[in-house]
């Protein structure tokens, strides 16, 4: 939002790619049309404005694939240009400082053994100054004076926050490094009225933790810690939003509580949390308080409704829809139930089922046709939410269930469980795949002789293992940029994406024979169901030879697998058509491999 919180800037794909928009706020009416910043032709990932109002810097995709520039426009659209990052170059959009007048940018490592350099960048001129260099660094929040700024660093699901001295050079960890958690979020505002300390700093973390909560840290001359305060837990839910107005007197929490987010307002002062009741949606997510602490700004959205901006009154808790979505096709779609079963060793595993619309029959009842997709996220680090999902919508509508379960590994269920799949654990979210399926069959919701399990990214390595590790389970495949050999993985990544998977996946040299054992490329002989295989040619995330060398391998031995590579993606789809070929792709395989019923798509 502006400072005055009475425009926001958005990114969307309403014309079929995304692109930088600017629309009015008008609490409590009808807001105006939004208007388009032309910008590069390459989609825009996210935006942020600046604290004094002139200007807007985006992260860009580079021809679509993983890696972007940064830009800056003013909000007229005028002086729109580069300032950051190139065809070969990685660059990422960090945080505006306090007063606006300069932004961050980051370059990881392009090199094994290289470090990742923090810069400000000025946007009129474009110069860069140096800020900060560590190994997987990414700056959160600068002090007012740009004195103090506090950097995360550290592996998946180990990241720790240090605050920086500029003026002393010195640094001093936020909380006791003890590799039990991660520290996502960290925020620096003023501290309350009458604090022996004129700075606070609020964190996200699950150091030494079960969940994520609400932690404050004291920062008083030079970087000193004052006592480590937990200010705000739950036992039902995980801490995944934090913001805060200018003077620190009030802070937004977004809680996730198995999957679906819960709202709350934190006056520091007086340490009272106010609940949001009735959200519009869902799922909450980027959310923006505005700077004098009396307005909101977030993206909400759930199964039937795409993800769209509302505003909320922090003062009568009263929402406005900012934005819509076009009107969408004629189509029933589908609420689904959360669902509980367990993994082999007694673990409790959820999962969302999507159940075809009711039949005619007098009573009601579900459609069963004994289809039934097994859906996989990506992550391991995500979670599988009640969000809007195209594909899970249209294989409903096709007549096939959809269960997508969240297996070990997945966030949003404790630290614990995140970290329950970590390298020699692997094997049992490998089970967890089976577990799910094992569950649409014990509660008749799946035929077991017509289930297909799919996944990307992250689910897409799932999908392969399998297959390939556990024959004979599912009917047919949809692997969507997944990971097939992890040693080739690591050798084509993007370094910086490397260094920060040892943690979870293993070390490319110390645990070299695992590596291989979890590879499901070298049993690729074992998968004899059909297959469909999908990347983006420009994926340096999860590199196109990880698909490119499965297909071969089971082309090789005569198995049946089809291939869709996308041009000009990278790990994300970003442009609409792209999604939309995939999606129809995906429901013709399955209404094919899973048995064509009376009405089906052709």
């Amino acid at each position: 939002m502006t400072p005055d919180a009475a425009r926001v800037a958005f990114v969307s794909d309403r014309r079929g790619t995304p692109e930088l928009w600017i629309q009015d706020v008008v609490p409590g009416g009808e807001s105006p049309p939004a208007r388009r910043i032309p910008l590069s032709d390459d989609p825009v990932l996210s935006v942020s404005w600046s604290a004094d109002g002139n200007w807007l810097a985006c992260a860009v995709a580079t021809g679509g694939g993983v890696r972007s520039q940064v830009w800056v426009v003013r909000p007229d659209g005028s002086d729109a240009r580069r300032i950051a990052g190139s065809e070969s170059l990685h660059a990422e959009l960090g945080p505006w400082t306090r007063s606006g007048h300069r932004v961050v940018v980051t370059f990881p490592p392009g090199s094994p053994g290289d470090s990742t350099r923090a810069l400000l960048a000025d946007p009129a001129t474009g110069d860069l100054y140096p800020l900060a260099q560590g190994d997987l660094i990414t700056v959160l929040d600068l002090s007012v004076e740009e004195r103090l700024v506090i950097l995360r660093d550290g592996r998946r699901g180990h990241q720790f926050c240090v605050v920086v001295d500029r003026v002393a050079d010195q640094s001093a960890s936020l909380l006791p490094h003890t590799q039990t958690g991660a520290t996502d979020v960290a925020i620096l505002r003023p501290a309350p009225h009458g604090s022996p300390t004129p700075l606070i700093a609020y964190l996200v973390t699950e150091e030494g933790r079960p969940r994520r909560q609400l932690v404050s840290v004291p920062l008083g001359p030079g970087g000193a810690r004052g006592p480590v305060a937990t200010l705000a837990e739950r036992e039902d839910a995980e801490l995944e939003g934090l913001d805060a107005d200018d003077a620190g007197d009030l802070l937004l929490l977004v809680w996730n509580v198995a999957g679906r987010s819960e709202l709350e307002l934190f006056d520091t002062v007086g340490g009272t949390r106010t609940p949001v009741p009735a959200l519009p949606g869902y799922v909450a997510t980027h959310p923006v308080l505005s700077r004098d602490g009396r307005s909101v700004v977030l993206s909400i959205e759930g199964p039937e409704r795409p993800r769209e901006l509302w505003h909320l009154d922090t003062e009568s808790l009263s929402w406005t829809r900012i934005s819509e979505v076009p009107e969408l096709p004629d189509a029933v779609l589908v609420q689904p139930t959360l669902e509980t079963f367990t993994g082999h060793d007694g673990l409790p595993l959820t999962g969302w089922l999507y159940r075809p619309p009711a039949n005619d029959s007098d009573d009601g009842a579900p459609a069963v046709h004994g289809a039934a997709m097994l859906h996989l996220h990506g992550g391991p680090e995500a979670q599988e939410r009640p969000t809007f999902s195209a594909q899970h919508q249209a294989v409903v509508a096709a007549g096939i269930t959809v269960f997508a379960p969240n297996v070990r590994g997945s966030s949003g269920f404790g630290r614990e469980f995140v970290h329950a799949d970590d390298i020699e654990k692997r094997y049992d979210a490998f089970a967890d795949v089976v577990s799910a399926a094992e569950h649409l069959v014990a509660t008749g919701v799946a035929d077991p002789n017509r289930i297909a399990v799919t996944g990307r990214s992250y689910g897409g390595y799932l999908t392969f293992a399998t297959l390939a590790f556990s024959p004979g389970v599912f009917a047919s495949g949809v692997a969507v940029c997944g990971m097939s050999d992890l040693h080739g993985f690591y050798r084509e990544t993007e370094p910086w994406i490397a260094s920060a998977a040892f943690s979870k996946y293993g070390h490319p040299q110390r645990d070299r024979k695992l590596l291989r054992d979890l590879s499901p490329l070298r049993a690729a002989g074992r998968i004899e169901v059909p297959l469909l295989v999908a990347h983006g040619d420009l994926d340096t995330n999860v590199p196109v030879g990880e698909s490119r060398r499965m297909v071969r391998a089971l082309t090789k031995l005569g198995r049946p697998v089809e291939y869709l590579e996308q041009p000009g993606e990278g790990h994300e789809y970003r442009r609409v058509e792209s999604r939309a070929s995939l999606v129809t792709a995906m429901v013709r395989f399955l209404d094919r491999t899973l048995g064509r019923r009376p009405g089906s798509i052709q």
